[in-house]
């Protein structure tokens, strides 16, 4: 059964608490380091920690069975993941090279001790117990921690700031040709395994010549639909009907046998069930290129599909000059005066106007905000007038003509103080993305949110261990001086 992590010092493991750092560093580690070291011995937090992920990791399990990762380790690993912004192969090397990160897991062991490794299916295995919502609440967490570490009084109201950015899956530019091949792909693939499985099955043993025609032939439609010239469009319509009558002739060919495919396991049956999804697609992209293309119809935005592996992908533009157009999910955070994130919301099909009444009802439940600035997206006359009355200073420029009343409120100086301060969100934006969430890695929307909300917890405890790092330099500065008055 796991355990939070190892209450008794093992003969010849370096404990965790003295995990060495560097000061002076302009590296991500020791700030990660000092910060996590700092939670592990202050009780109060580390124990709600434990307590959240001991819900969600050890509910509802029997405490009998192998060990596995303790409770510690599996958070460690998490937030060095996103704090460095590494892929698995990077932390499982580091697992086994680094002896910081080995002594803050509490593997490192002294010369003459058998040595301890974690193998990397084990990492990845761990890691992804975690899910979105036990990351928010420890979210929630490490931001007092982060409110203590900055010294923030009780009574002190947040200065905070709103605004949203796009965070991108690894999904390549969507068009209608190049899904069906991204369709017809995937079908091939499961039959592959099928045939491969059952050697009986009849009637693929081309399964390479229809992999290598169906993917000329995408390419063919690509070439003559980016390259211009006399009679492009007729050109682009004669690939593309045989492109179609290529498709179609697979897809025929797969709803005929597929009923030949045996279903003897469970693993057969979700090979089933996803070959039944990609004819499905297949029959989808057919449609929707035959009409573009052929009948030159321009297909409304809601048929449209952008990835059919992730699927949640959503086509953004923001009216920005570059990137004009952002593939994914935007993702809003709320920053308070310390830089840490102590709101998130990732947005589904909706635009930043229509998440502010949920944002600031979770906010002001939790925090005293003393002043709350919006950039221009969010401003809906309804959020103005209900925000306006608890919030004691609200920034959210209007769109479009002010009349006279609201001219002279957002040419006060106050106002335009905030509205000043406002531009440091982007700056939190910017070390987000540094943290990994230019663009997420991980396949699924499971997966999808695991990753930011990870990325924020590994932003804030970041945030906090820089303030840790000034504050022990602070220290040693004070400490150094104290001695040369001793001394004179």
């Amino acid at each position: 059964m796991r355990k939070r992590f190892e209450p008794q010092i093992t003969l010849g493991l370096k404990p965790i608490e003295d995990t060495p750092y560097l000061i002076k560093s302009r590296d991500d580690m020791p700030a990660l380091i000092i910060a996590l070291l700092k939670l592990y011995t202050t009780p109060d937090y580390i124990t709600q920690v434990f307590s959240i992920l001991e819900d969600t990791i050890l509910g509802g399990k029997k405490k009998t069975g192998r060990k596995g990762l303790n409770l510690w380790q599996i958070f460690v690993l998490a937030q060095f993941r996103l704090a460095l912004k590494i892929d698995y192969d990077r932390l499982h090397q580091m697992t086994y090279s680094d002896s910081s990160l080995r002594q803050l897991l509490g593997i490192e062991t002294e010369t003459g001790f058998d040595r301890i490794e974690i193998g990397y299916q084990r990492i990845i295995d761990n890691v992804q117990l975690l899910d979105d919502e036990t990351l928010k609440k420890i979210n929630a967490v490490i931001v007092d921690f982060g409110h203590e570490v900055f010294k923030k009084k009780e009574e002190e109201a947040l200065h905070v700031k709103t605004d949203s950015f796009v965070v991108e899956s690894k999904v390549h530019f969507p068009t209608d040709y190049n899904l069906l091949w991204d369709s017809s792909r995937k079908a091939l693939s499961t039959i592959s395994w099928y045939t491969s499985k059952y050697p009986e099955i009849e009637g693929w043993r081309k399964v390479y010549d229809w992999h290598k025609s169906l993917k000329n032939l995408s390419r063919a439609v690509g070439k003559a639909s980016s390259s211009g010239g006399k009679d492009k469009d007729k050109r682009l319509r004669r690939v593309t009907r045989e492109y179609l009558k290529k498709a179609i002739s697979f897809r025929n060919k797969i709803e005929k046998s597929k009923h030949n495919f045996p279903i003897a396991t469970s693993i057969d049956l979700v090979r089933n069930l996803e070959l039944e999804r990609f004819i499905s697609l297949i029959n989808k992209h057919i449609d929707l290129v035959y009409r573009r293309i052929i009948q030159g119809e321009k297909i409304p935005h809601e048929e449209k599909l952008f990835s059919i592996f992730e699927e949640y992908t959503e086509w953004i533009n923001k009216g920005k000059q570059r990137p004009n157009v952002e593939l994914d999910k935007k993702l809003s955070i709320t920053t308070d005066q310390y830089g840490l994130i102590i709101d998130y919301v990732i947005m589904n099909n909706e635009s930043d106007s229509e998440i502010v009444l949920t944002t600031a009802d979770r906010v002001l439940s939790k925090y005293q905000i003393g002043s709350w600035s919006f950039d221009k997206g969010y401003w809906h006359k309804d959020n103005y007038w209900l925000l306006s009355p608890i919030v004691e200073e609200l920034v959210m420029p209007k769109k479009g003509k002010r009349n006279i009343e609201e001219t002279k409120r957002e040419q006060k100086a106050e106002y335009k103080e905030i509205k000043n301060k406002h531009s440091a969100v982007e700056s939190n934006i910017n070390e987000l993305e540094h943290r990994g969430l230019g663009r997420c890695p991980d396949k699924g929307y499971h997966a999808y949110k695991r990753y930011i909300s990870i990325a924020i917890a590994a932003y804030n405890l970041h945030r906090i261990g820089k303030e840790l790092l000034a504050q022990e330099i602070q220290n040693k500065k004070k400490l150094k001086k104290k001695r040369v008055k001793l001394a004179a």
